[in-house]
């Protein structure tokens, strides 16, 4: 569609070398990303993904996790704070090991050009977040006030959390365990740290291939849900002794402790397809006295305790679906990314006050966080309903006028959930 575009992966070892590698090949985007980075080359790549030649930074972001938001809206604060102050970021001032890497890039951004983040913080018009965890970053800095730009949430369209957050989870959790491990997941005790979007494509996914499956759920409506749908519900210290997969799906920290895995099992499997590296407390795991790390392969290690047994740890914490797998597979991503388009589209055409998406009415965004509209999601779907041979019924005309809605749609109210 003609945009300029920088490229830098959303996770450390989410990078598919031979795809980036074909993509610079192509010069249809430039890239800054391979599988395996340390933190510090992560962050390092995050920055020279903003950073334009010739330009203050780039007019529209598609962010996954909202790292590249928090770049800049972090490098802005430690602007303001240094002209008033003359204070520099100062990466001892947290144990965090990634904002740690924000701050040290800040501290040298700041030294050799002072007002880098505030200008770009000035020419962006706005980002689409793909992710739970970085839609809630945003909906955060907009009740603040501090958000920067227009949002929109990619993350809640109903084409994207449920074939991206359970359709896709469903495929790509028990490929990358049995990439990871080739173990026989069948006849296995599993449980499943939540049951939202995420817990529900995981423990479906599990229960088909033969597990045993339980999950833990702080809500009751989900937890109902899940015994509804035949599966136990108990909190994670009931089956320490007894499971043989432990999976994260939350979006919340500290939901498996170096303490539980003290009590697990020999050689239980513990994997993450949440969020970052911290609902497995990864740090905890490390500094645990008297640990071995037992490198198996890429992404797969297994932590020894003193007294001898031991836990298989996937992708470090990470995503294991994306470190020790290839993530969800190209149908489930094009529709995310017929919505990160559209949604890209929507937010060149507040900037430009154009009208691509031919949009009814349609109002300037302030500096907060939007969702593509009913109409929109349902393009998505459509788009992709031939390619599975599927033919949609037609109201007439009369039967439209009888449940009150349009003939094309949308066809659901906002409040309908899916």
């Amino acid at each position: 569609m003609g945009a300029e575009v920088r490229w830098a992966s959303c996770n450390i070892f989410s990078t598919q070398d031979h795809a980036a590698a074909a993509i610079a090949k192509a010069k249809t985007a430039t890239v800054f990303a391979w599988k395996g980075e340390t933190l510090e080359e992560y962050w390092d790549c995050t920055e020279e993904c903003l950073t334009w030649p010739g330009a203050d930074g780039p007019d529209l972001i598609v962010d996954d996790g909202g790292d590249a938001t928090l770049l800049i809206h972090k490098g802005k604060e430690a602007e303001e704070k240094f002209a008033k102050e003359g204070v520099l970021p100062d990466p001892a001032s947290t144990n965090n090991p990634e904002f740690k890497c924000v701050l040290q890039i800040l501290k040298q951004s700041i030294q050799k050009d002072p007002t880098k983040w505030t200008r770009m913080a000035a020419n962006c018009k706005g980002v689409s977040e793909e992710t739970t965890t970085g839609v809630h970053r945003l909906l955060d800095m907009a009740k603040k006030g501090e958000l920067l730009f227009p949002a929109i949430n990619v993350n809640d369209s109903v084409t994207k959390s449920k074939f991206d957050n359970v359709y896709g989870c469903r495929h790509s959790l028990p490929d990358g365990i049995m990439r990871a491990t080739d173990v026989m997941i069948g006849g296995k005790r599993a449980w499943i740290g939540g049951f939202g979007d995420v817990g529900k494509g995981s423990c479906e996914a599990l229960r088909a291939c033969g597990a045993r499956v339980t999950t833990g759920e702080i809500d009751p409506i989900c937890a109902l849900q899940a015994v509804m749908q035949g599966y136990d519900v108990a909190p994670i210290e009931k089956m320490l002794e007894t499971a043989d997969i432990f999976i994260t799906t939350t979006g919340n920290f500290n939901i498996i402790t170096a303490e539980h895995m003290a009590k697990m099992k020999n050689n239980a499997i513990v994997g993450n397809i949440g969020h970052f590296d911290n609902e497995i407390d990864m740090a905890g795991l490390e500094k645990y006295p008297g640990i071995k790390i037992e490198n198996i392969k890429p992404q797969v290690d297994r932590y020894v305790f003193p007294d001898g047994h031991g836990v298989i740890v996937l992708a470090s914490g990470r995503l294991l679906n994306l470190g020790c797998a290839t993530g969800h597979p190209s149908f489930v991503m094009s529709c995310s990314f017929t919505n990160q388009t559209i949604a890209q589209l929507d937010l060149l055409d507040n900037w430009k006050k154009s009208n691509i998406l031919k949009r009814e009415g349609r109002e300037e965004y302030k500096n907060e966080v939007y969702l593509l509209s009913k109409e929109l999601d349902e393009k998505v779907a459509r788009l992709h309903l031939p390619a599975l041979g599927a033919e949609l019924t037609v109201l007439s005309d009369e039967q439209a006028d009888y449940i009150g809605v349009r003939k094309l749609g949308p066809y659901k109210p906002l409040t309908y959930r899916y």
